[in-house]
C-alpha cells in the first residue's frame, strides 16, 4: 500500500525552497534598488482606461479617485468605456461629460478586452496607457510612483500595489492579507522578471507596444494575464511599483469568491498549458519559465492533493478513535489524563516543523508587503483568517477549475 503522507515531504520542501528563493531575492541588489527608488519628475502624457459593465455603485468613486491624482492635468486623460451596461452606469458616466480630462465612450457589450482596446485606440495623445477596474480606487501619488519605473526601454508594463478597499467582514479581511502578501511577491518576482500577470487595477503599459502586439484578447477571461505573457514571450520586462497603492473591492461571500477565483485559476491553466505552454520550463524565460510558471501549476495539484490527504487522515483518525473507544472503559476513553503529559509528547515531526517554518514565512511576506507599500491596514484578523480559512476554501475553486478545464466548460465573467 502506498503511503500518501510521504508525498507531503517533497511538497513541503519545494514550498520551503520557494520561500527561501523569495527571501534571497528580496535581499538582492535589484530588489533593494526598487525599494529605494525615489518618485520621478518624469510626467509624460498618459491615459487611464476604465472599462465598465454594470458598475453604477462604484464607478463614481473610481472616477473621483482618478481626478484626485497628483499629476499634471494637461497630461492626464481618463477614458471611460461603458461596455453595454444594463444598469445606471451610463448615466453616472455622462454626468462627467464636459470635464476637460474625461472622455466618455458607450459601446455594445463585447467584453472587457474590447472595452480596453477601444479606450486605447481613442487615447491617441498618450505615451503610456493604464487600466483601472471600475470597482477600484487609487491613492493620489500612485501614478507618479508608477511612471518612474519606465526608465528602462525594455520595460513594457508596470504593476501597482493592490489591497482590499475597506474590508467589511472576515472574508474580505482574509483577502486583504492575501493581496498584501501579493504586494511582496510582485515586488520580489519583478527583480527576476518573474511576473506573469498585469492586474486590472492600475497596471500601465507602453501604448505603442500594446498596439504593436495586437491589443488585448479575451484570453479565457484572463486578458491581463495573457497580455503579460505575450509581452514576456516577446522579450520585454514587467516591473512593479510597490508604493503605487490601489484599492479594489473584494467578494463578500464565499460563493462570489469561489466564482472569481475559478475564473482566475482557469484562465491561468488555459493560458499557461494551452496558449503559452512553450514558456513552461523554458530556460529562455529565466525564473519565469523555470520556476514561477511550473510552481504555479504544481501549486494547483499540490493544493488539491494536500486537501484530500487531510480529509483521508481525518476520516481514518475518526474510525481509529471510534474503534479504540469501543474496547476501552468509558472512564479512560472520555477523560484523558493530561496531567501526566510533558514536553516529550509534543509531536515534533518533520512535517510539523516544516509546516511551522512555512507558516512563519507566509506571515513574514504579509508583513513585508504592508511595510514596503506603506498600506494603511490592520492585518491581525486578516492574517488569522488567512491561516485558518484560505486552505478550507481554496480547494473548492481548485476542484471547479480542474472540472471546467477537463470538460471544456466556459463560464461568464460574472
Amino acid at each position: 500500500m502506498i503511503d500518501l503522507s510521504a508525498w507531503t515531504y517533497p511538497i513541503l520542501f519545494i514550498t520551503l525552497f520557494f520561500e527561501t528563493f523569495l527571501l534571497v531575492t528580496y535581499l538582492s541588489k535589484p530588489a533593494r534598488e526598487r525599494r529605494n527608488k525615489v518618485v520621478s519628475d518624469f510626467t509624460p502624457p498618459v491615459a487611464i482606461v476604465v472599462p465598465c459593465y454594470n458598475e453604477q455603485d462604484t464607478i463614481k468613486g473610481t472616477i473621483d479617485s482618478l481626478l484626485a491624482l497628483d499629476y499634471p492635468k494637461d497630461k492626464l486623460q481618463i477614458v471611460l468605456v461603458n461596455d453595454g451596461s444594463k444598469d445606471n452606469t451610463a448615466a453616472v458616466m455622462d454626468s462627467y461629460v464636459g470635464t476637460p480630462q474625461i472622455l466618455v465612450i458607450h459601446k455594445e457589450n463585447g467584453g472587457k478586452h474590447s472595452a480596453l482596446n477601444m479606450g486605447i485606440e481613442a487615447a491617441t495623445s498618450a505615451e503610456y496607457i493604464g487600466g483601472l477596474d471600475a470597482d477600484s480606487f487609487v491613492a493620489p501619488d500612485a501614478l507618479r510612483e508608477i511612471i518612474g519605473y519606465f526608465d528602462n526601454p525594455r520595460i513594457a508594463a508596470v504593476t501597482a500595489a493592490m489591497s482590499v478597499y475597506e474590508p467589511k467582514n472576515i472574508l474580505q479581511a482574509m483577502q486583504n492579507a492575501e493581496y498584501i502578501m501579493g504586494i511582496a511577491l510582485r515586488h520580489i518576482l519583478a527583480a527576476v522578471n518573474g511576473l506573469y500577470v498585469t492586474p486590472g487595477p492600475f497596471s500601465f503599459y507602453r501604448r505603442d507596444l500594446v498596439l504593436e502586439l495586437g491589443g488585448f484578447r479575451k484570453a479565457h477571461n484572463a486578458e491581463d494575464m495573457e497580455m503579460a505573457l505575450r509581452m514576456q514571450r516577446a522579450g520585454y520586462l514587467i516591473d512593479n511599483a510597490p508604493r503605487a497603492r490601489v484599492y479594489t473591492t473584494a467578494p463578500m461571500t464565499v460563493r462570489a469568491l469561489i466564482k472569481q477565483r475559478t475564473r482566475w485559476t482557469t484562465g491561468f491553466v488555459r493560458n499557461v498549458l494551452y496558449d503559452y505552454r512553450d514558456m513552461l520550463g523554458n530556460r529562455k524565460f529565466g525564473a519565469l519559465g523555470l520556476l514561477v510558471l511550473p510552481l504555479g501549476v504544481l501549486a494547483i495539484v499540490a493544493g488539491l492533493f494536500l486537501f484530500f490527504l487531510v480529509i483521508i487522515q481525518v476520516i481514518t483518525q475518526i474510525i481509529s478513535t471510534y474503534t479504540l473507544i469501543r474496547g476501552v472503559p468509558l472512564s479512560y476513553s472520555l477523560v484523558p489524563h493530561f496531567s501526566n503529559l510533558g514536553w516529550y509528547y509534543i509531536p515534533l515531526t518533520a512535517v510539523a516543523m516544516l509546516g511551522t517554518i512555512i507558516t512563519l514565512g507566509t506571515i513574514g511576506l504579509i508583513v513585508v508587503g504592508k511595510r514596503i507599500s506603506n498600506t494603511p491596514s490592520r492585518l491581525f484578523s486578516g492574517i488569522v483568517a488567512f491561516m485558518f480559512l484560505y486552505g478550507l476554501i481554496a480547494p473548492f475553486w481548485l476542484m471547479r477549475t480542474i472540472l471546467d478545464v477537463m470538460t471544456g466548460t466556459r463560464r461568464s465573467w460574472r
